[in-house]
């Protein structure tokens, strides 16, 4: 599993930043593509590619990624 942080909301074109909070931790659900783009769930619940340019990835240990995968599930 891979977690992602939220850094910038800039230079969306036609996403919305109300989708996306600062500070986040976001699951990512699929690996980068070829077009740089994560697919991550947003806030609005609903999984939509956001460029990869505005997260940092965030390394944590496997029995944490566990539960934070259950919690942001909910």
């Amino acid at each position: 599993m891979k977690f992602v942080v939220c850094v910038s909301r800039e230079g969306l074109g036609e996403f919305s930043a109300d989708d996306l909070t600062l500070g986040r931790l976001y699951e990512v659900l699929s690996p980068t593509d070829s077009h740089g783009m994560l697919r991550i769930i947003d806030d609005s619940g609903e999984d939509f590619l956001y460029p990869e340019s505005l997260f940092e990835t965030v390394e944590v240990q496997q029995k944490t990624a566990a539960r934070l995968h259950t919690l942001l599930a909910d």
